[in-house]
């Protein structure tokens, strides 16, 4: 802490206890100065000889009541007017970096410049602040705090400027220059958890770049606003920098940030905060991580933030998608509306994502809006990590029992786009949602299951599935064809292309495959039961014995290919066997209550081995 003694004589104020202040003098006071409820029996001489502004009183006050002054306004109060009053005394007065603007602005309402007396007290702190406050970097600081009690005069005094630029100055200066007191606590260091024996391991660990961030999130929002503009003008500190500093003010300044909430408080004061930092944000991408910025967005719902604001978080938030997490997405609704979480709002980021892919349009010299094409600057890495992390976030909005259909399916098919060697994660999604949403209709399982292909399930997927009976009929039979393919397939074998029937079964038109039934439409996408995925798979297992599948394979791998086209036929017949299907039917009618069971086992936890030896058996398994 820089302080400044002026004047040599011993500091003789008085006081006796009731808010009079006097100066132990031989010599009787001649003048009565009032500063709100505190009285100053002086002299006039002393004080008229350093102020214009007594002298002015004085000189208009009546002759009969010129030795009484009543000061109500003056910045800083009693305490500034006692320290202007010393100087004026020549008494020993201290100046600090917590009074030395009280005392600036104080003697600035007094008049106490050189044309009054050279060396006077305003001249005196100007010197005291260019040349030891503005060079130190905390004492900076603490003087820009204590210009908010003194506004407007301490901005006129261009003080609260020259305290910016002071600060911002230091800021962006060379950290090999840096060699004074700074808070670094945001990561502990060795010798601050007392594991560093060498006793200068402090002064000797390099300085960081954004060493000054803890310290400014001392400073109101106003303040710290102005201080971060002049940094981000002097174009010397990087944009990963200027959000680091971001960050640290708003995990500081927002109490329940780092968790995406907002805590009940001032809810206009963490306004105008969130409001500040998002126009703060630099332009260039990555700046800031993905996380923080829908930490944002969630603190900018919370606050009711403005719409222009919270378009240009979304936007910013869908060009670095990829970085984000499902936690990151799980974006809470509004208070009042009957889902859990705001999936509109994940829609258009995920918008916007895939926004940076389309043709881009400028202007010509014409003025004539022209479209030209540009490759697309999405990666297949971004794009592929982005189709997981919805289908990740599908799952987790599952859960929620009052999720329109609507809203999954629009969600998913945004993403549909997107090739994905593994739909996993999207038949996760859609079991979980199925298994919390048990009342939806024919048609809807339908249209949810149409979203993945069973052909991008992995075999682990497959023997889940075969066994799911949350899942129409006609699902089950395309995961069981393919499970089967793939089991007769020579290894690194592609898979071979839907035949006829399945690819009916996709557009929902049978034909004469199911002639022998009533309804065929409903009976495919009705939830195939416990007895028919036996039966299906009993049939199967016999179809591929018939075909001497086990002799093939001592054949070797010239007649691999041959059956792969036997079990492709044999399937086609399956699917139009009356036999295969009257079994199914006839079961279903006196085993369909089978379906409301609700036995579950994880899709991690299913054994291949098992599934494959016990096809008949009646639990079913889910992936929640």
């Amino acid at each position: 802490m820089k302080f400044m003694k002026l004047g040599s004589k011993p500091d003789t104020f008085q006081s006796d206890g009731n808010n009079e202040r006097y100066v132990a003098s031989e010599l009787a006071t001649d003048i009565t100065v009032t500063v709100g409820d505190v009285k100053f029996y002086l002299h006039k001489f002393p004080l008229l000889s350093k102020s214009a502004y007594l002298q002015k009183l004085v000189a208009s006050g009546n002759e009969e009541n010129n030795d009484e002054i009543q000061i109500s306004d003056i910045p800083g109060g009693p305490v500034a007017f006692e320290i202007c009053a010393k100087f004026c005394y020549g008494m020993t007065v201290t100046l600090n970096a917590y009074n030395v603007v009280a005392a600036r602005c104080a003697a600035e309402y007094l008049g106490m410049h050189e044309t009054i007396e050279k060396g006077n007290l305003i001249y005196k702190i100007d010197v005291f602040l260019n040349s030891s406050i503005f060079h130190s970097w905390k004492d900076s600081i603490i003087v820009l705090q204590t210009t908010k009690s003194m506004l407007p005069l301490s901005e006129e005094l261009k003080v609260v400027g020259l305290c910016i630029d002071a600060i911002a100055t230091k800021a962006c200066i060379d950290v090999s220059k840096v060699d004074w007191s700074y808070t670094y606590n945001r990561r502990k260091v060795p010798e601050e958890n007392g594991n560093d024996l060498n006793c200068n391991g402090f002064r000797n660990r390099p300085v960081p770049r954004d060493w000054w961030v803890e310290d400014l999130c001392e400073l109101e929002i106003d303040l710290y606003k102005r201080v971060i503009m002049n940094i981000k003008t002097k174009g010397i500190l990087s944009h990963e920098v200027i959000g680091e500093a971001l960050k640290a003010y708003s995990y500081r300044r927002l109490p329940g940030f780092s968790k995406g909430v907002i805590r009940s408080g001032d809810v206009m004061k963490y306004r105008s905060t969130v409001d500040t930092i998002v126009w703060l944000l630099p332009a260039e991408k990555g700046s800031v991580s993905c996380s923080f910025l829908l930490k944002l967005l969630k603190a900018a719902i919370i606050v009711d933030l403005g719409e222009m604001a919270r378009e240009q978080l979304v936007r910013r938030i869908g060009q670095q998608l990829e970085e984000a997490s499902v936690n990151d997405l799980s974006i809470r609704a509004a208070d009042g509306e009957d889902v859990v979480y705001d999936v509109d709002t994940v829609q258009k980021i995920v918008k916007e994502f895939l926004m940076q892919d389309q043709n881009a349009e400028f202007e010509s010299e014409d003025n004539e809006v022209q479209e030209i094409r540009r490759p697309g600057i999405l990666t297949d890495a971004s794009k592929l990590m982005v189709a997981k992390l919805i289908d990740a976030y599908l799952a987790e909005i599952a859960k929620d029992p009052n999720l329109p259909l609507s809203k999954f399916v629009d969600l998913a098919e945004m993403v549909s786009c997107i090739s994905r060697p593994s739909h996993d994660g999207l038949y996760r999604a859609i079991d979980m949602y199925l298994k919390e949403h048990p009342g939806i209709n024919k048609s809807e399982r339908k249209r949810i299951c149409k979203l993945m292909d069973c052909k991008k399930l992995s075999v682990d997927a497959c023997m889940h599935a075969v066994q799911n009976e949350r899942l129409p009929l006609r699902v089950v039979v395309q995961v069981l064809f393919f499970e089967q393919v793939r089991a007769t397939a020579s290894s690194g074998s592609s898979t071979p292309d839907l035949p006829r029937g399945l690819k009916d079964l996709n557009i929902g038109s049978h034909g004469s495959s199911r002639s022998a039934a009533t309804h065929p439409e409903e009976d495919w996408d009705a939830v195939a039961t416990a007895e028919e995925l036996k039966a299906l798979k009993g049939e199967i297992a016999a179809l591929r014995m018939s075909n001497g599948i086990g002799g093939s394979e001592r054949n070797g791998g010239d007649s691999r290919n041959s059956v792969d086209k036997v079990a492709i036929s044999k399937m086609k017949g399956l699917l139009k066997s009356k036999r295969i299907f009257s079994k199914i039917w006839s079961s279903k009618g006196a085993q369909g209550e089978n379906s409301g069971s609700d036995s579950s086992e994880s899709l991690g936890s299913a054994n291949p081995e098992e599934a494959k030896s016990t096809p008949s058996r009646n639990r079913r398994h889910s992936v929640s």
